[in-house]
């Protein structure tokens, strides 16, 4: 999810269309939460591991 909201910034940046810029935003930020939530133990969307 990080990796293709930097994409659509960057296409969005290169070509000027600024809907791809704001849903590159979106989802790069919705992609850092959930990275950062998971790192830290939480299940995120009902995934548990017990190892």
């Amino acid at each position: 999810m990080i990796v293709l909201g930097v994409i659509l910034l960057v296409v969005g940046f290169l070509t000027g269309i600024s809907i791809l810029w704001t849903i590159g935003i979106i989802l790069a930020v919705v992609g850092l939460i959930l990275w950062v939530l998971g790192a830290m133990g939480h299940a995120v969307a009902g995934r548990r591991h017990y190892w």
